[in-house]
């Protein structure tokens, strides 16, 4: 593992988290290169659960290097919370194991308040963010008007450019949405209160990585959302603000592209979504509620219950193509032991003509037609398994199936939430 990345392959809460901390114990440092706190990893060591938003999930590994690159947006409070509960559950979290670009965008008060304020005056043409703030920030960004987080460590700095930004979003809340503008001086004084605290973790983490990776550490990429929520490459404009996959890398950890030498991708046995956007393989019946329950599918940074269905081969084909994947890790096939029909998108219908490629050139997915096939459940507990070959043969089949519909081979397994409930298959 000279540098992997571990993307999303789906349209997020792929189970990225277990994967990525079971990838962390070869790895020497590990990167998260962009999202923000709406992001979630859930990592489950024995009795103990641990949700991760910002915080890379090599940080429950002794002796690793977690690293929070310039394509992040930060949320400081949120950042701190975080390291203060894994304080409190006895995890090392300080500078020499954790590391914050100085180049990452900071999520301010009134990009939250913009956030929640936007998408209640678009109405029913409303995307779903999660109103933290994370669109804002990046959008700040491209404007070439945001802060990064040098610019706290600076007072006199961030009192300048804090108070630029503020009287444009200030006329924005009092004159567009009739809201309460925010004090300067306030925001200043509340936000200016975490420098000493953020500075202990500060660097160029670029350089970091870079040097570490020509020293021969073993660096692992982690991707925060899916890859149909991918700005550019995905389900636009039902999206998040940043690129998911491999190519989100080379900015967002000022990492060289040439210097990517693997990249994986994670995708569930079926598929959810979380909030609004096309799903061509949604199932609102019963099936897809006896998955949501099974597979306890609530946001794990939101609560929101996401929107469930069959495995889509064309997204994943699709998603696993884009970002040059050797292949990618099913996760959450237990969920599926209790079901006797499971169902697998193979093609779309695209104005009656048959597609098993992606459509990426339409303007939306509405309308999109699907195929699928039915494969026979098997009806008995998984969870127990850690070999191939001691999987039922009726899952074999589904996996087999699934595998050559998509194009690309399965490396790995997952079973259940813990650490150990996955079966490895060549990564």
């Amino acid at each position: 593992m000279p540098s992997l990345c571990v993307f999303g392959a789906q349209w997020g809460d792929e189970g990225k988290g277990k994967i990525i901390d079971r990838l962390a114990r070869e790895a020497d440092v590990v990167v998260r290169y962009q999202g923000g706190a709406n992001a979630g990893h859930t990592v489950v060591v024995g009795d103990e659960t641990y949700i991760l938003h910002l915080v890379p999930s090599g940080i429950l590994h002794p002796g690793k290097v977690n690293v929070i690159g310039n394509g992040v947006a930060l949320d400081p409070f949120k950042l701190l919370e975080e390291v203060d509960k894994l304080h409190a559950r006895g995890v090392h979290v300080a500078g020499d194991n954790l590391r914050l670009s100085s180049a990452a965008h900071v999520i301010f008060q009134h990009h939250q308040r913009l956030d929640a304020l936007s998408e209640r005056w678009k109405g029913a043409g409303r995307i779903g963010t999660t109103g933290r703030g994370i669109g804002p920030c990046y959008a700040d960004k491209a404007s070439r008007t945001g802060l990064r987080v040098a610019d706290l460590l600076d007072p006199d700095r961030c009192r300048e450019r804090l108070g630029a930004a503020l009287a444009e979003k200030n006329a924005q809340l009092t004159r567009l949405y009739e809201e309460q503008a925010l004090d300067p001086g306030r925001q200043m004084e509340r936000y200016q209160g975490l420098a000493a605290r953020l500075s202990e973790f500060v660097g160029d983490t670029g350089a970091e990585v870079r040097a570490a990776y020509a020293a021969g550490r073993r660096i692992l990429f982690e991707g925060a959302q899916g890859v149909m929520l991918d700005l550019d490459h995905g389900t636009y404009p039902y999206v998040t603000s940043s690129s998911t996959g491999v190519n989100g890398i080379a900015s967002g950890a000022a990492f060289p592209p040439n210097r990517i030498d693997r990249a994986v991708g994670i995708a569930k046995a079926y598929c959810t979504r979380v909030g609004e956007g096309p799903f061509p393989s949604e199932d609102t019946g019963p099936d897809g509620e006896r998955i949501g329950r099974a597979g306890r599918e609530f946001g794990t940074t939101t609560g929101r219950p996401r929107r469930c269905g069959w495995f889509d081969a064309v997204a994943v084909r699709y998603a696993l193509e884009l970002n040059g994947a050797e292949g990618w890790v099913m996760t959450k096939l237990d969920v599926l032991s209790e079901l006797s029909e499971i169902r697998a998108i193979t093609a779309y219908r695209v104005r009656g003509a048959r597609r098993e490629s992606y459509p990426a050139e339409l303007a939306s997915l509405r309308g999109v037609e699907v195929e699928h096939e039915v494969h026979a459940g098997w009806q008995e507990p998984i969870d127990h398994v850690r070999a191939y070959a001691d999987l039922p043969r009726r899952a074999r089949d589904y996996v087999e199936q699934i595998e050559e519909r998509v194009g690309s081979p399965v490396l790995m397994i997952s079973v259940g939430p813990e650490r150990d409930q996955v079966i490895p298959r060549g990564l």
